[in-house]
């Protein structure tokens, strides 16, 4: 390099120092001044990276989606396909037939640009030889910077890297159409490719197989297009465009220091909506992010100690923003480890614990630069205790928001109808102005006349010196019988409970139970979101208090039970509970009572009516010092954690019971004999570690899923498990003590998961369900045998550290077809991969077939080993929980989880391009502690 050179280089390099030092210190500048003045009123200074440019917000889309492609390598069959799931899909993409092509792309075309919400770029082999092509790209990114548009990029047949460096066949064919164009046109295009090339994106490389790839793509186009902020998701949202402008300061997302943004205010206000735009908004441009809502009641579990709840808080944390339902951990050093090169956007809503935000985020560390952690939170002790000082405080409307928002709600528009006008004032006044209300109130006179707004202001008048409740007690007031019944049912019970339980919880109290859930929806008294039932606390607490009201001197003649301290003196006094309660939900980690609850054996004697009961307490809450006896025939869900008995009572009726769930009981066994079952849908009896054995399960035809895991004196189960030909998932993990499993588990013709972990006096598996799709055996040490077969093409098999399994069986594993993986010990690739590699992970074959397949399969396996470790480090008993992934070719899988000494065994799929095949299997580079050890693949038609 010459002298001259370098100097451009140095200065430019110092430019860039001095501009990103310009941009922390605003940043910092724009802090200061929010701290010294209201952040709900100060005007923010502009940003140079705008939360909602403002262009953005009020465009009109014309398409969906704009793909840019060189024709003549993917129009007839990768662009027609995904054009077809497109249109299977109703998304709407930009068609170019139209369109006149010259030299360079018309005011037309970057007008079809700008006015689309994706821009997807299919970068083929000969993408780089069109000027019009590298023009629209050019146009594209500038998109992308400027409007925040949407952009994937697909790297069809092509490596990304020979994108970035412009190298290899395309960097050939890019330096071709260069040629005779100024230095400014080819800077552009050159500083296009390599933003392009950053982006996530598809690659064609990792496809099992094309058609399986374009439907996903199709399926993600679909999803952002579904979840991405535009103009229509503000309808209804009134001030959000200027609470997103007060953010932007707080933000700061020009900088690349980890913050975190605190947004406060009372129940109601609209925090929880504000963090959901923010993150719906910004989530695109984050590596990794999860929005955690209603933390406060939705992942507080009942738990011996402080370090118990903390983990538990931190595995549902990773679980969601690695999208890995089943991931475990165990220890607290887990967020830092996975997530301290990360740049992730996390939403902590509803957080009323210090303890908390130690669990899931409590220091800036442990994420990686530009990362955004948002928590929101009625108690700003919190964000003192934590030392967050970026703090948005979420103000009341003002009159006129407080009015857009009513009549939003009450008429479908920001502004009164026409002679409603003073009406609507005078219900947002009532309202006390708070969004909740407004929202609730809005809804309720939806669709009114003028009549019936006037003669219902005089019940909401006397409501205007009494507290917020006393206002949301209008709508509840307005709704039937019924609705009435199913929103206290909700509030006192089964607020945020999984829609399709509630359902067959209250099948027989309710007619339709879907259809009223929607209805009080429609009504915004409940949300239904991801399969939840969701009601805001408000509302949660004017239900309870209704309830309350029933019978204010005589708990026991209520609805429900609700309080801890009430339902201690309802249980400690021999029937006292009446026919008319229906639910007791006693939730001892929400109150701060240093007593036991002494039940009375007679106790439950009164309520004949009890259809619902729910203890959730730990070891030392409840005591029985005399048994219990009397529980209410007509009981459909038991949940009681750390159940202190060793037997159900004898008369226990189990004919409406739809779900059992005892967690950490002491039970021995449930009951003698046969009982009927017809209802019962789920039982979950996990971590009883003195239960011998299950009842007869003949009558639980209906049975879904049953919870073993952790039974460690569980010895067998019973052979009538084959009658519950409805079961879908079991799991045994823990169950130390199984010998053997009954050989009617054959029957379940709809069992999906299987899961064994643990069981280690397992000497053979025999004959399993084809419908399995997911096996897991880890720590099975005396497992020999695999007496059965796998039919399922889309199985996983784990036999992590089943040391003991026969040649037979490691023989069944390597060979059964999926399009998942296995895991098995091994030490060494078993010699009939006719093709090895014994340094590494890559590895050359020579094909003899003539003329050549255009695709070929292959058996692949790798060993793993740990980097840096010396071979007496490097044995069996080395693991790593966190998983990684490995690509080669078409194939990734995610394997979980890393064990030395262990083979990793899938299917691979080759195009074949020349006589010789290359195998390069890679770790994900953001594992940066294991490497292949060793490979191989065989051929699938060829005989092991």
């Amino acid at each position: 390099m010459d002298s001259s050179s370098s100097f451009i280089l140095t200065t430019v390099a110092a430019a860039i120092g001095f501009f990103t030092l310009l941009r922390n210190l605003r940043c910092h500048q724009e802090d200061d001044k929010e701290n010294n003045s209201s952040s709900s009123t100060s005007s923010p200074p502009s940003s140079s990276s705008s939360l909602s440019p403002p262009s953005s917000l009020d465009r009109i889309w014309t398409h969906h989606v704009f793909p840019s492609f060189r024709g003549e390598d993917v129009r007839r069959d990768f662009l027609s396909h995904i054009q077809m799931e497109f249109q299977r899909m109703g998304i709407t993409p930009f068609i170019d037939n139209e369109i006149e092509r010259g030299q360079s792309i018309g005011p037309e075309l970057i007008r079809a640009i700008r006015e689309s919400k994706i821009a997807i770029i299919l970068l083929s082999r000969n993408y780089a030889s069109s000027s019009w092509c590298l023009d629209e790209l050019a146009e594209i990114m500038k998109c992308r910077e400027e409007l925040g548009q949407t952009v994937l990029a697909v790297f069809y047949k092509v490596d990304p890297s020979d994108v970035k460096k412009l190298t290899g066949d395309f960097g050939k064919v890019f330096k071709k159409t260069c040629a005779g164009k100024t230095k400014e046109h080819v800077g552009r295009w050159r500083q296009a490719l390599a933003n392009v090339a950053t982006i996530a994106g598809y690659h064609s490389t990792n496809w099992d197989n094309e058609a399986t790839m374009i439907r996903n793509i199709a399926t993600d186009i679909s999803n952002k297009l579904n979840n991405s902020a535009s103009s229509s998701d503000f309808d209804g949202l009134v001030g959000m465009t200027a609470h997103l402008k007060k953010m932007e300061p707080l933000l700061c997302l020009g900088s690349d220091e980890v913050r975190m943004i605190g947004i406060w205010g009372p129940s109601g206000i609209g925090k929880t909506t504000i963090a959901r735009v923010v993150y719906n908004k910004l989530s695109s441009s984050f590596q990794l992010s999860v929005f955690m809502e209603s933390i406060e009641s939705k992942y507080t579990r009942p738990c011996s100690d402080d370090y118990c709840a903390k983990l538990q808080l931190q595995q549902q944390f990773m679980s969601q923003i690695t999208n890995q339902n089943d991931m475990k951990i165990s220890h607290l050093g887990v967020v830092q480890d996975r997530l301290k090169d990360k740049k992730v956007l996390v939403v902590l809503d509803g957080v009323d614990k210090s303890m908390q935000l130690d669990a899931m985020a409590k220091e800036t560390w442990w994420f990686g630069p530009g990362s955004r952690i948002i928590i929101t939170t009625q108690n700003r002790k919190i964000f003192r205790e934590h030392g967050i000082n970026h703090i948005y405080k979420v103000n009341f409307p003002s009159t006129d928001e407080a009015l857009q928002i009513l009549c939003t709600y009450a008429f479908g528009q920001n502004s009164p109808k026409h002679g409603f006008e003073e009406l609507a004032r005078e219900v947002t006044q009532l309202a006390g102005e708070l969004p909740l209300c407004l929202r609730v109130i809005g809804s309720y006179f939806r669709g009114m006349s003028k009549l019936e707004w006037t003669k219902a202001l005089p019940r909401l008048r006397s409501s205007l010196d009494a507290d917020i409740l006393s206002i949301l007690k209008f709508s509840y007031d307005a709704l039937d019988d019924e609705d009435k019944y199913l929103f206290l049912h909700i509030a006192c019970f089964f607020n945020r409970e999984w829609i399709v339980k509630v359902e067959e919880y209250l099948a027989e109290t309710f007619l339709d139970v879907s259809h009223r859930l929607n209805g009080l929806a429609e009504k915004s008294l409940i949300s239904l979101n991801r399969g939840y039932i969701n009601m805001h606390d408000l509302l949660v607490k004017l239900g309870r208090d209704i309830v309350r009201k029933q019978s204010i001197r005589e708990p026991g003649q209520r609805l429900f039970l609700v309080d801890a301290r009430e339902i201690c003196d309802v249980l400690n006094l021999d029937a006292n509970g009446s026919r008319s309660v229906m639910g007791i939900n006693f939730n001892f980690g929400e109150y701060r009572i240093k007593e036991k609850l002494h039940i009375s054996e007679r106790a439950f004697q009164g309520m004949s009516n009890l259809q619902f009961l729910r203890f959730e307490g730990n070891n030392n809450t409840i005591h029985l010092p005399h048994g219990l006896e009397y529980i209410s025939r007509k009981l459909r869900l038991l949940h009681w954690t750390y159940f202190p008995m060793t037997c159900l009572p004898p008369i226990f009726n189990t004919e409406f019971l739809v779900e059992l769930h005892m967690r950490y009981s002491k039970l021995e066994k449930l009951w003698e004999g046969i009982k009927p079952l017809p209802n019962l849908k789920w039982m979950d009896l996990c971590w009883s570690l003195l239960l011998k054995e299950l009842p007869d399960l003949s009558t639980a035809t209906n049975l879904q899923e049953l919870n073993l895991s952790g039974c460690s004196s569980l010895v067998k189960l019973p052979s009538t498990i084959g009658y519950t030909k409805n079961l879908r998932k079991l799991y045994l993990d823990g169950c130390s003590s199984l010998v053997e499993l009954p050989f009617s588990i054959g029957n379940l013709i709809n069992l999906k998961v299987l899961n064994l972990s643990s069981l280690s006096c397992l000497v053979s598996l025999l004959q399993i369900p084809d419908s399995i799709s997911h096996i897991d055996a880890e720590d099975c040490e005396s497992l020999e045998r695999l007496d059965c077969s796998f039919h399922n093409p889309n199985i996983c098999l784990k036999f992590a550290k089943c040391f003991k399994l026969n040649q037979e069986a490691r023989d069944l594993i390597i060979q059964t077809p999926t399009s998942e993986y296995a895991v098995l010990p091994g030490r060494e690739v078993p010699a009939y991969f006719t093709h090895q590699s014994t340094t590494g992970g890559s590895l050359t074959i020579k094909l003899n077939e003539k003329p050549l397949p255009t695709s070929m399969r292959f058996k692949a396996c790798i060993l793993l080993v740990h980097k840096g470790d010396d071979e007496a480090r490097d044995d069996k008993n080395w693991m790593d929980e966190n998983g990684c992934y490995v690509s080669c070719k078409k194939s990734k899988h995610y394997l979980y989880p890393v064990l030395a000494e262990h083979m990793y065994v899938f299917e691979v799929e080759a195009d074949v391009t020349s006589s010789e095949l290359v195998f390069e299997f890679k770790i994900d580079s953001k594992n940066k502690k294991w490497k292949i050890k060793e490979c191989g693949v065989f051929q699938l038609s060829e005989v092991p």
